[in-house]
């Protein structure tokens, strides 16, 4: 009985702290997920790894992927205007 006790009062401080739901969360996007992932353990780090608090370091690499997509699309778009401006001519 001493073991339940335990059991029931670590399953408490489990649901108050969040990790339950936080758990229950990541396991029904697993779930719902229409195409499984070949490791569920590397989806459920994944998943739980992004809702720990960002490191600042790691937004600004993001903001910076995302400014040179914008650039190479950029480059892109104006790459095809220059082929059809070289083959009309």
């Amino acid at each position: 009985q001493a073991a339940d006790s335990k059991r029931e009062q670590f399953r408490r401080y489990l649901e108050k702290s969040g990790v339950l739901d936080t758990l229950t969360k990541v396991l029904v996007a697993l779930y719902e997920e229409p195409e499984k992932p070949n490791s569920a353990l590397d989806f459920l780090k994944h998943h739980l790894g992004a809702s720990a608090p960002e490191n600042p370091e790691i937004e600004a690499l993001r903001l910076e992927v995302a400014e040179m997509k914008e650039k190479y699309d950029a480059v892109l778009e104006e790459n095809k205007k220059l082929k059809t401006k070289v083959k009309v001519y």
